[in-house]
């Protein structure tokens, strides 16, 4: 996995982000939380988790 600074923070993230706006509404808990897992596993450290407003 390929990581970055993030800004002038001092935070090396990963240059992959895992997008979870669909958690929740069309993924279950448990399945969202296998796919989290997976992403960490793989050297994700960085998820988006933006709420969408309705």
């Amino acid at each position: 996995m390929e990581y970055t600074q993030l800004g002038r923070t001092g935070l090396k993230v990963s240059r992959l982000v895992l997008g979870t706006m669909n958690f929740g509404p069309q993924t279950d808990e448990a399945t969202s939380h296998g796919i989290m897992d997976t992403a960490l596993d793989a050297g994700l450290n960085f998820f988006e988790t933006a709420k969408q407003a309705f």
